[in-house]
């Protein structure tokens, strides 16, 4: 009898890669530990649920054992990655140029619930990813086009699968968010088709696919300048009862 021996390491979160203050952005985390399952994420999507918010500049333990990857804090259960049988939808493709028109209309520049966030704030150019998607006249589509930043890359030269799982994250919340509304990630199922390289210029395009109550439902997909499909998810957003009430939405 053979038993399976659990791989333990510890992760801390920087608090560069933020999404509201004071936890990680959930995209980002959900790549991360997603990453944690060899191969996972690119031979088939990784379905991945954030049951806490991630900690910032804390030391975490990431378990892997089989085909299933944890986040813990001591007893406290924060994410949960397993690999998925599943085909992903996508939004359709919008040009670069389309995209990066539509950021003018992008919500949160009028007012944002986490403006300090690593994927969508508004940061300095080369510390986030300034991916602001704004709506595509004449569809149900938001989009922006990313200009990948040359700060954020692996030793090979490419851009962390983390980095990637943060573009479709933010992109799909923006699908439903009205300036100053926000909600927070719940589930996130994501496949990386191909990778994303520092200097380069994509389409990431996302639009709503439902709303259930305080879950708001929604896809997104990195594009090459081409059409080329790179990356696409379909997220599961949560509004927090305060937000749900117009006249507790944050707007700063």
């Amino acid at each position: 009898m053979t038993t399976m021996s659990e791989l333990q390491t510890v992760l801390t979160v920087p608090a560069r890669f933020r999404g509201p203050e004071g936890s990680a952005n959930g995209g980002w985390i959900a790549g991360t530990v997603a990453g944690a399952l060899h191969g996972a994420g690119h031979d088939s999507a990784v379905e991945v649920t954030l049951h806490a918010p991630t900690p910032l500049d804390t030391e975490l333990s990431l378990h892997h054992l089989a085909n299933t990857a944890n986040l813990t804090q001591g007893d406290r259960l924060l994410v949960e990655a397993i690999p998925v049988a599943e085909k992903l939808g996508a939004p359709a493709f919008v040009p670069f140029v389309d995209a990066a028109r539509a950021e003018g209309g992008f919500a949160g520049l009028t007012a944002h619930a986490f403006p300090g966030c690593f994927a969508c704030g508004l940061r300095a150019p080369g510390d986030g990813l300034r991916i602001f998607p704004g709506p595509v006249d004449g569809t149900d589509l938001v989009a922006a086009g990313w200009r990948v930043p040359m700060t954020i890359l692996n030793e090979d030269g490419t851009v962390p699968d983390a980095i990637v799982w943060a573009a479709l994250d933010c992109a799909s919340g923006w699908a439903h968010f009205r300036p100053g509304e926000y909600a927070l990630l719940g589930r996130i199922t994501a496949r990386l088709h191909r990778r994303v390289y520092p200097g380069g210029t994509y389409s990431v395009v996302a639009r709503p696919t439902g709303r259930q109550g305080r879950k708001l439902f929604a896809e997104s997909a990195v594009y090459e300048v081409d059409g080329t499909l790179l990356a696409s998810a379909e997220a599961v957003w949560i509004t927090p009862a305060q937000a749900a009430d117009p006249a507790a939405t944050r707007t700063s």
